[in-house]
């Protein structure tokens, strides 16, 4: 008889939740989840025959080169969540792990909190509602910090995955001029490609929506920032590294940037004393634009589907880093 699957299952993603999620697998699998929230447990529950594991999107259970060599049945990541920088992909990558995301989960989402994020910062919504709670009325003071009509606004979006081209949609079904720049270019896009300096210089509305690598931290920083044209707008709904917080914090204080919505930090939580919570210009995010009840959904839905593909021998879909989706025990 075949021996079952070790699947470890890391914070925050619940236990009852997931034991639900793979009931469905009987004796075909063994759920293990670790006895302490610290490197003591990961280390001790990876060493303990853990062949899957469903990741810690918040990198607080980090799989890095280390955790990586304490795990020596390990053979499949699979990682609750689009982005994967809060785990080491090189270390898992030279060591023939494939690692899978939940590319497109939360693409709706995330691209609706840009694009609300932008209608915030067109017409000061967060200045006015903090103005009016504390007992003015700033009427006057909103319109002269310049009011505009979305559908005016030159639109340029920094990479073009699933997000990016859902954003891209959403800005052009309100009538915006819509620029994109990715690696790749997409000849099936409707947006207009342009390389990433002039995408910059031509972009009233900057969105970020690419992930965080190594060639991508720090892309759009100082220099880079100083192109946009006057009163330029950024909304961050990809990784704060990639605009580091005192780029863009200096832009804002410069005049360069009328506004900012930023989701993302380099730092989470930012600090109490981080000087954008002090910003009038910023609207703050939680890093929540993902977080709605149906991406939720996809993204469980996604991690339900890809493990089971691997128990049952199928291919793995969303592997991030090029290693064989077919998924083989050691």
């Amino acid at each position: 008889m075949t021996a079952p699957w070790r699947i470890l299952s890391l914070p925050p993603l619940g236990e009852d939740l997931v034991r639900g999620l793979f009931a469905h697998l009987g004796d075909a699998a063994k759920l293990t989840f670790p006895s302490s929230r610290d490197r003591a447990g990961l280390h001790a529950a990876l060493a303990d025959g853990a062949e899957v594991v469903i990741g810690d999107f918040t990198g607080l259970l980090a799989l890095d080169a280390d955790a990586v060599a304490a795990a020596p049945d390990l053979v499949f990541v699979q990682m609750p969540s689009v982005g994967t920088d809060s785990i080491d992909v090189a270390a898992l990558s030279a060591a023939g792990i494939p690692v899978a995301n939940t590319a497109g989960a939360n693409a709706r989402a995330v691209a609706e909190w840009a694009v609300g994020a932008a209608f915030a910062l067109c017409r000061h919504l967060v200045y006015g509602d903090r103005g009016v709670r504390a007992g003015e009325w700033p009427q006057l003071e909103v319109l002269a910090r310049g009011t505009r009509e979305i559908h005016s606004q030159r639109v340029g979006i920094v990479g073009f995955g699933a997000i990016g081209a859902e954003a891209a949609r959403l800005f052009q079904a309100l009538g915006c001029a819509v620029s994109y720049w990715t690696r790749r270019p997409r000849p099936e896009a409707s947006a207009t490609y342009r390389e990433l300096d002039d995408l910059v210089a031509t972009s009233d509305i900057l969105v970020l929506a690419l992930p965080l690598t190594g060639e991508t931290r720090g892309l759009i920083g100082p220099e880079r920032l100083t192109l946009l044209p006057d009163n330029a707008l950024l909304v961050n709904v990809a990784r704060g590294g990639i605009a580091p917080d005192d780029a863009v914090l200096a832009a804002l204080e410069s005049g360069r940037l009328a506004g900012a919505a930023l989701d993302v930090f380099d730092q989470e939580p930012l600090t109490t004393d981080h000087p954008l919570r002090a910003h009038e210009s910023v609207l703050l995010s939680p890093h929540t634009a993902g977080g709605t009840a149906q991406s939720q959904l996809n993204i469980v839905a996604m991690v339900r589907d890809n493990v089971t593909a691997a128990v049952e021998g199928r291919e793995v879909q969303n592997v991030v880093n090029g290693v064989n989706p077919q998924v083989k025990r050691r």
